[in-house]
């Protein structure tokens, strides 16, 4: 019995070993794995942030080497003292190839407009439409600061179009400073793989983050700031502001510079686009016969149609609607108005236009204080014939954050000190507002 106990020991012993020594051999491998994969993701993040210089990776280092320097300088404060502002945080190859003689046309018209982190997805779809220069602002707060800054530097490797043709800006408070994404690999992983979608689904994630102008407790949203840095932000000769989810007609920006080959618009004119809104944003109307129709069942209206139908009235939509409708061929003017209050017109205008009033933060009067101001310096606007911008989905009143009316009424208390204002910036102006 012993005899018999003791083999069958010395076989447990054996079988143990097998099975201790296939576990070991197995951990091993999930070790080697582990470490593989994690090699994989180094070198793909080393791509994105190392000092490499093989293959493409050279350029992706030029990159990152311009987003450092950007970024080494700390930014600039605003006249207020109260904001950061990181101007050309990524510039575009647009805008870098400008000194090496690139075709001067291309950038007489550039966009400009302003964001916060949870909208920026709209670029996307905003370059699908036009695809020329673009200027964007973007405000970010606290942990969104590393995070704008993280997405963007992976806009520019990753979206061969943005590359091209979008220079971004930050603008942040002035007790936050950016830094260089060194550490935020959560941000990158995978998109080396996934690419420019990748990058836009990051965004979409971040899209409900806020409603409106509802950033955090005491952050007011710096609108005219983020509109001058946008503006002042590209070396185009004329610009067109809009808010991010808005779109130009398609064919506008072959239109203005064929209008340039023709004429000029004067020194003190600008240059008025009728301004919509569309319900459902399948499908955004490219020309102006395509507007039209929806414009006539309903489907698009006058843009703030609902909440200050007074804001875009002195358009005058019904004679525009009315006018010749082809959607195609140069800009021409269709008729000339004097500014009345409280319109607030998008237009195309040239860098001498007078900046935004950057004391107008949050809801009301941000965009009717630099329209007025215009008017008291003399400007014309020239509502043009074909062209027109659509803002995404329908102005509602339940749309809005619940402290809007409060902002207004202050910005309202603003905006009367700002007309005194203008007495003295143009004493020989006979125009008030």
């Amino acid at each position: 019995f012993g005899m018999h106990f003791s083999k069958k020991c010395s076989v447990f012993k054996v079988v143990l070993s097998a099975l201790l020594i296939v576990a070991l051999l197995q951990l091993i491998y999930l070790s080697f794995l582990s470490k593989l994969h994690g090699r994989q993701q180094r070198y793909k993040y080393s791509e994105l942030f190392g000092s490499k210089k093989n293959g493409n990776i050279g350029d992706k280092n030029s990159k990152k080497e311009r987003l450092r320097y950007s970024l080494s300088s700390g930014g600039i404060f605003d006249s207020s003292g109260q904001y950061r502002i990181y101007k050309n945080l990524i510039k575009s190859d647009f805008s870098n190839n400008q000194k090496l003689g690139a075709d001067p046309r291309s950038h007489h018209l550039a966009l400009a407009t302003h964001t916060t982190i949870n909208n920026l997805h709209h670029l996307d779809s905003l370059l699908e439409r036009w695809r020329n220069p673009l200027s964007v602002a973007i405000f970010a707060h606290g942990q969104d600061v590393k995070f704008a800054t993280a997405l963007v530097y992976a806009l520019s490797l990753f979206c061969p179009q943005i590359q091209a043709l979008v220079d971004f800006h930050l603008v942040c408070h002035s007790e936050e400073m950016a830094s260089f994404p060194e550490q935020d690999r959560e941000h990158f992983a995978g998109l080396e793989d996934q690419g420019c979608p990748g990058v836009f689904a990051k965004l979409e994630s971040h899209r409900d983050k806020y409603k409106n102008y509802v950033i955090g407790s005491n952050v007011s949203y710096p609108n005219n700031l983020l509109r001058n840095v946008a503006r002042t932000g590209t070396d185009a000769a004329y610009i067109l502001v809009i808010d991010i989810d808005m779109v130009p007609s398609a064919d506008l920006h072959h239109q203005f510079v064929t209008m340039l080959m023709r004429h000029e618009p004067a020194h003190d004119e600008v240059l008025v686009l009728p301004a919509f809104e569309i319900r459902h944003t399948r499908k955004l109307p490219a020309s102006k016969a395509e507007l039209v129709q929806l414009y006539q069942v309903g489907e698009v209206r006058p843009f703030y149609e609902e909440l200050c139908p007074r804001c875009q009235a002195p358009t005058n939509y019904s004679r525009w609607v009315n006018l010749a409708r082809k959607g195609s061929g140069p800009l021409e003017v269709a008729y000339t108005l004097n500014w009345v209050d409280p319109w607030e017109p998008f237009y195309i205008g040239a860098k001498s236009v007078p900046l935004y009033d950057e004391n107008f933060r949050q809801y009301g009067f941000n965009r009717i204080s630099q329209a007025c101001e215009l008017y008291v310096a003399g400007f014309r606007f020239s509502v043009v014939t074909n062209a027109f911008v659509v803002h995404r989905g329908f102005k509602v009143q339940g749309d809005f954050h619940s402290h809007k009316d409060e902002e207004n009424r202050k910005n309202r208390l603003v905006f009367r000190a700002f007309k005194e204002g203008l007495k003295t910036k143009y004493p020989s102006s006979p125009r008030r507002c």
